[in-house]
């Protein structure tokens, strides 16, 4: 029998695989295992704006619309199960809550998770789905990568180039180009790390 794990979301990058997707990694809360899935650019994109806290549209997207209708009618998201994976496509549910009942919703894994960043609400598998798709880092490769990081010299970017790049990536915002703004976003996080 499978139990149910708490992922958390771990990162999101172009997928070097396949053109035009991002990969989303979602990892088990206390432990090494991530789970990569592969999603589209729209999805990307709205999952990267709830992520990012100080981005704020000027119109709602589609999943802020959902939450917005949801709020409305008082239901509830309580939580998001990846529940199947059958040929490489992994399978979710919503678990809803209104006036005390309980809905259960079939969902795209991608709008599911853009769904749970903006309601705060758990995201789980299953272990089954784990040990099948889970993949563990190699440990070795990621220390040797950190401390040749850490050996190189780090430029600290200007202050001059920082304001440019949140200029340039509040503009995107505004011009409701959400890739661009994540591009900006990406490249601010690099130059602050």
């Amino acid at each position: 029998m499978s139990l149910k794990v708490r992922l958390i979301i771990k990162g999101l990058s172009y997928s070097q695989t396949q053109s035009g997707a991002y990969a989303l990694v979602l990892g088990e809360e206390n432990g090494k295992r991530k789970l990569p899935v592969i999603i589209g650019g729209f999805e990307a994109q709205s999952i990267a704006i709830a992520l990012e806290k100080d981005v704020e549209p000027p119109r709602p997207l589609t999943h802020d619309l959902f939450v917005n209708f949801a709020n409305k009618f008082a239901i509830e998201l309580k939580e998001v199960i990846i529940h199947k994976l059958e040929e490489g496509v992994f399978f979710s549910m919503m678990v809803l809550e209104n006036e005390g009942q309980e809905i259960v919703l079939d969902a795209r894994t991608s709008d599911a998770v853009a769904l749970a960043i903006r309601f705060g609400s758990p995201i789980y598998t299953y272990t089954g789905i784990l040990d099948k798709a889970g993949v563990v880092l190699d440990e070795k490769a990621d220390a040797a990568s950190v401390s040749s990081s850490s050996k190189s010299e780090k430029t600290v970017p200007s202050k001059d180039k920082m304001a440019k790049l949140q200029q340039e990536m509040d503009e995107a915002v505004k011009n409701e180009d959400y890739e661009k703004a994540a591009r900006i976003r990406d490249e601010i996080d690099k130059l602050s790390s």
